[in-house]
């Protein structure tokens, strides 16, 4: 069924939508596998379920055998075009068909742990201060292996709590360096955790966006919304969720569940 021939009744104002590709270099078909007897996908929208506030829930799939695991563990589904460019595309796409919906919520299929709370909170914070376009999470770094990784995204944030910057350098970087930086309270480093709340609007209007020269240089879409002028809330969580990017990531979520 394509997105053309299908129109989501809501009459709420928040959305969850899991962009869900088939393709997945590190790890083939991940949100297929299936070796704790669900699909990893039924995993993330189950995890998702768990939220208080979404009117409901979508996933946006790319490819008919997606589609078909999501129908058959009773999910919803729209089908979206094979040529979006990113997950925050292919959300865009079904926001084009939820005219209703005020705040749409990105959660990515490869997150089968994250609290539902998380989600209540983007969307909390879009909800609580009418300034913000999107919102997402972060939480306090306290390995400095984590703070020197650039697979891990940093980020840091005003006072008010809207993002300053997001990078995969270490930010801030202390001109002198003490182990103590990193049991400080309130935290001074921060992990972005990739989980998005945006207003309707604003989400169809960051789609038509061309790419920018920090987003470019390190490869963070969210570096767009910041060079574009817009704010993006942070909200500070202290749990934080472990994505499945790798046959390492997937055998440990595989012995996390087994011992559940």
């Amino acid at each position: 069924m394509s997105l053309a021939q299908t129109k989501l009744r809501v009459h709420s104002t928040s959305y969850v939508v899991i962009p869900a590709r088939l393709a997945s270099t590190r790890l083939p078909r991940k949100l297929l596998l299936a070796e704790t007897g669900k699909p990893l996908l039924q995993h993330t929208y189950e995890a998702a379920t768990k939220a208080a506030r979404p009117s409901g829930m979508v996933v946006a799939a790319d490819h008919e055998e997606i589609a078909s695991a999501v129908r058959e563990f009773g999910g919803e589904v729209l089908m979206t075009s094979p040529a979006c460019a990113s997950g925050t595309d292919r959300v865009a796409e079904v926001a084009r068909r939820l005219p209703d919906v005020d705040i749409l919520v990105n959660v990515q299929g490869d997150e089968p742990e994250l609290p539902g709370a998380s989600i209540d909170c983007v969307i909390e914070l879009l909800e609580a201060n009418p300034e913000l376009v999107m919102a997402t999470l972060a939480t306090p770094i306290r390995e400095r292996a984590v703070l020197e990784d650039p697979s891990c995204v940093k980020v840091v944030f005003s006072e008010q709590g809207k993002a300053l910057y997001f990078s995969r350098s270490p930010i801030p970087h202390a001109r002198e360096w003490r182990d103590e930086l990193l049991e400080a309270e309130p935290a001074v480093f921060h992990l972005h955790i990739g989980l998005y709340a945006y207003r309707r609007d604003f989400l169809l209007r960051l789609a038509e966006l061309a790419r920018t020269p920090l987003e470019k240089l390190e490869n963070l879409e969210q570096l767009r919304v910041l060079e574009n002028g817009y704010s993006i809330g942070v909200g500070v969580v202290h749990e934080r969720t472990v994505g499945i990017d790798t046959p390492e990531d997937y055998r440990a979520f595989v012995s996390r569940t087994a011992t559940r």
